[in-house]
C-alpha cells in the first residue's frame, strides 16, 4: 500500500504542476477577447482582437511594467499602424511606412488564439502586402514569474525575402533601462574589439538620460523630455532590463556570433522618448524560402523588492549579477 500511496502522491504533484497554469478569456482595456496567463504569481495579458501584443506583465495585484497607450486601448480596424504598447513582433531593418509595408504592417484585426497547457499561441492574420505571417508563443513556467516568448515569421511570399525578426517590449514611463556589455578586459593584454556600439543620426550620447558605465549602458525614461535617444550594441549574451518602482523586468536573449545583425550588427536596440521606452532584441538576417521560418526567443523574469539607489558598476553587479546567473 505504501508504494500505491507514493505512486498516488506523485501522481497528483504532477497534476498539480500541469494545472498551474492558467488562460481565461478576459475583457481588458476595453477589449472583450484579451487572453490572461496566470501561474498563482503573476499573470500575462495577450490581446486577440488586435495585435498581437502582450499588453501586460507583472505581478498579480501590481503594476504593470509595460506602457499603455489609453487612447489606443479597446479600439480595433484602424486603417495605419498603432503602437498601443506592450510587447511586439517586428521585421528588421526598420523601413518608414511610406516606403514600405514590411515593417509598420497593419495588426488592428483580429488574431487567432490556441490555448496550450502552458500559455497560448497568437498567429494574427497572413500580412497580405508584406506576404508575411507572424505568430507570437508564450509560455509561463508553472511557478516564478519565467516567461519564454517564442517569436516566429514565415515567408508566404513565392520570392525569398531577407529579414530579421525584430522583439520589441514597451516599458511604461519613469523607470531606467539598463543593459550590458560583453566582458571587458585591459589594456595591453586585450587589444582586439569586443563588440560594436551602434548609434542613430538623432542619438546625443550628451543627453543627461545617458548612463555610461564600464560594464553597463542605462538610459533613463523622462516624461518631460520628449527628444528620441537610442543606441545599439551587440553581445552573445543580449540582455536588457527595466527597474521601475523597486521592480525590475529582465528579458535574455541568446545571440550568433558570426551571423550578420541589422543595424550595424545590433543584437540588442533601447529607445525612448517622452511616452515610453522600449527594450530591443534583434535576430540575424536571414534569408527565408518561400515557406520557410525563422524563430527569435526570448526569456523573461519579474523582479521585486530591487533597490538600485545608485547606478554604478559596483551597484549593478550586486542587483543584476545573481538574477543573471540564476538563469
Amino acid at each position: 500500500m505504501k508504494g500505491g500511496t507514493t505512486a498516488l502522491a506523485i501522481l497528483l504533484a504532477s497534476a498539480s504542476l500541469a494545472m498551474a497554469q492558467t488562460v481565461e478569456k478576459v475583457n481588458y482595456g476595453g477589449w472583450p477577447n484579451c487572453y490572461r496567463i496566470s501561474n498563482g504569481t503573476v499573470e500575462l495579458i495577450v490581446t486577440s482582437d488586435v495585435g498581437p501584443r502582450i499588453i501586460r506583465y507583472g505581478f498579480i495585484g501590481g503594476q504593470n511594467l509595460f506602457k499603455e497607450f489609453k487612447e489606443q486601448m479597446g479600439k480595433s480596424g484602424e486603417p495605419d499602424w498603432q503602437i498601443r504598447g506592450g510587447h511586439r513582433i517586428w521585421v528588421a531593418p526598420e523601413v518608414a511606412q511610406d516606403i514600405s509595408p514590411i515593417t509598420y504592417a497593419v495588426d488592428n484585426d483580429p488574431v487567432k488564439i490556441d490555448v496550450t497547457a502552458t500559455g497560448l499561441v497568437a498567429t494574427p492574420p497572413l500580412e497580405e502586402e508584406a506576404g508575411l505571417q507572424k505568430q507570437i508563443e508564450v509560455r509561463l513556467a508553472a511557478s516564478g514569474t519565467q516567461v519564454q516568448v517564442s517569436h516566429r515569421i514565415t515567408n508566404r511570399n513565392i520570392w525569398a525575402i531577407e529579414l530579421a525578426p525584430w522583439a520589441l517590449t514597451v516599458m511604461a514611463p519613469g523607470g531606467v533601462g539598463l543593459t550590458g556589455l560583453p566582458p571587458r578586459g585591459t589594456h595591453p593584454e586585450v587589444l582586439a574589439p569586443t563588440n560594436p556600439l551602434i548609434i542613430w543620426a538623432f542619438t546625443n550620447l550628451g543627453d543627461p538620460r545617458w548612463i555610461f558605465l564600464n560594464k553597463y549602458i542605462g538610459l533613463r525614461q523622462d516624461p518631460k523630455n520628449k527628444v528620441p535617444q537610442k543606441i545599439g550594441h551587440f553581445n552573445s549574451d543580449t540582455w536588457g532590463a527595466y527597474y521601475l518602482n523597486g521592480e525590475l523586468f529582465l528579458k535574455r536573449y541568446a545571440a550568433f556570433p558570426g551571423k550578420t545583425y541589422a543595424d550595424m550588427g545590433a543584437s540588442f536596440e533601447m529607445f525612448t522618448n517622452g511616452d515610453m521606452l522600449e527594450l530591443e532584441t534583434l535576430g540575424p538576417l536571414t534569408r527565408l524560402k518561400p515557406g520557410e521560418t525563422v524563430e527569435h526567443v526570448e526569456t523573461w523574469s519579474l523582479h521585486r523588492g530591487v533597490k538600485i539607489d545608485r547606478f554604478d558598476d559596483a551597484t549593478l553587479d550586486r542587483v543584476l549579477k545573481p538574477l543573471l546567473e540564476a538563469q
